[in-house]
């Protein structure tokens, strides 16, 4: 059985325009890494960063928390940085965090992990898989 596809144009700019709060694991506190950089953009962009990350108490600017089940407060969406053998366990952390929201996830180009994302399909959550929420961003939401 192979994984759903992933959610059209309208349904990603609707999920782009409702979020505020975005968990971002495996966000690197380097400045040259492709979660940094796009992290840094969905700040400037308005969102909130919340980052998950082994180690560091602080990264851009926000404090940086080691799951995503000891996030406080809700969050609006999962953002994951991590290679594709890693997301069994980062749904894992997911699905057992106490967010009553239930936020989407999204795995960043090549993060993809069919075990992973069906289990949080089954689970109820939607998910964006192999795509850059930069990108997607600036094509659906662009500057006015």
């Amino acid at each position: 059985m192979s994984i759903p596809e992933n959610p059209g144009d309208e349904e990603v700019r609707a999920l782009l325009e409702r979020v505020k709060r975005i968990a971002v694991v495996g966000l690197s506190p380097k400045a040259h890494r492709d979660s940094h950089r796009v992290s840094a953009y969905m700040q400037r962009a308005g969102y909130e960063v919340v980052p998950v990350y082994p180690r560091e108490t602080e990264i851009l600017g926000a404090r940086v928390y080691r799951s995503v089940r000891e996030i406080e407060g809700p969050v609006d969406l999962v953002n994951v940085f991590r290679r594709a053998e890693e997301l069994p366990e980062v749904a894992a952390d997911i699905l057992e965090s106490p967010h009553p929201n239930a936020p989407p996830v999204w795995f960043q180009l090549d993060c993809v992990n069919e075990e992973a994302i069906r289990a949080l399909i089954e689970a109820g959550r939607k998910v964006v898989y192999d795509r850059c929420i930069m990108v997607e961003h600036r094509r659906l939401l662009p500057p006015r």
